[in-house]
């Protein structure tokens, strides 16, 4: 379905999007909640929707939607969207893609997203009262990435390669007492510290971290105090302190910064934004007179050169 949409250009929500990044022309993206399919043929047909195109794109298939073969939300029933690894409807469900006007090394990425919870050093599992939740059996064999973490090599015209650390986490919302999305959320994030760390093998030198962290450093639910420790990671820049970049209602989650593009201290920061057009301003039609268009997260960019 995906397909026919990007294709019939008759999708309101899928044209905002192809706008939006239009408008902006970024050189390397990351999309998050984009469906995988095994070939690749939705992705590929999006990216050569654009002028110039993106010659270059990556996704392998995410953690999302991928059965776990256990009943991990507790109601008596297997193959739930909440029984995957990753909340899905379906294997490949709000996946995650990579497009790029530069070339893309597949034989050099490193996907960590096959990386069990319980294996991630310093993993705060949840527990209930009654032991581990959702069972002994369930943190055997549940991953921690809800979508994937992928650290991938892209090849540029001068200069050493660039490590793209891509990701998406699920939102520490959406369950009990026990905080098991809040403590995952938190360990989805702790995976990248352990990177830096050099926790998966060498870390990476020149790199970007990009994605959706689900989590603001100073509002919202989740463990906040996580993501503002993150940002002071001395390895990385923050271009854009105290910037929301998601529009949710107001009697819910309100405006909070969830998404970041955050560079390593090698990079010089030329520029960086959020597409969130003022009602006044000329690209306030790219996004709707609601704001919403392309839905509540905005396009998160950066400029950087060495």
């Amino acid at each position: 379905m995906l397909l026919r949409d990007i294709k019939r250009d008759e999708d309101p929500q899928i044209d905002a999007t192809r706008s939006i990044i239009a408008a902006i022309s970024p050189d390397i993206i990351v999309l998050t909640d984009f469906d995988y399919d095994l070939d690749g043929v939705a992705l590929a047909a999006f990216a050569a929707s654009f002028d110039p195109h993106y010659p270059h794109h990556f996704a392998l298939q995410p953690n999302a939607g991928l059965a776990t073969g256990l009943d991990l939300d507790g109601n008596g029933r297997l193959g739930d969207a909440r029984d995957a690894h990753g909340y899905g409807r379906f294997a490949g469900d709000g996946g995650m893609a990579v497009l790029s006007r530069y070339p893309i090394d597949p034989s050099q990425v490193t996907d960590l997203s096959r990386l069990l919870w319980k294996d991630l050093p310093g993993a705060t599992l949840p527990q209930t009262a009654d032991g581990p939740f959702p069972s002994a059996a369930a943190q055997q064999v549940l991953r921690l990435s809800s979508t994937g973490h992928w650290i991938v090599p892209v090849i540029l015209p001068d200069g050493p390669p660039l490590a793209l650390l891509a990701f998406s986490a699920t939102p520490p919302v959406f369950d009990g007492p026990e905080d098991m999305n809040g403590l995952r959320n938190r360990d989805e994030l702790r995976m990248w510290e352990v990177v830096l760390d050099g926790g998966f093998g060498p870390p990476p030198g020149s790199f970007v971290i990009a994605g959706n962290a689900n989590l603001d450093p100073d509002d919202g639910q989740g463990l906040s105090d996580a993501m503002a420790r993150f940002l002071q990671n001395p390895k990385l820049q923050d271009p854009l302190p105290s910037q929301d970049t998601a529009d949710w209602p107001e009697d819910g989650p309100g405006n909070l910064r969830v998404s970041y593009v955050l560079p390593s201290v090698d990079w010089t920061v030329t520029d960086a934004g959020v597409v969130w057009p003022a009602p006044d301003d000329p690209m306030r039609a790219l996004v709707g007179d609601d704001g919403l268009a392309a839905g509540p997260h905005h396009l998160v960019w950066v400029d950087i050169s060495r």
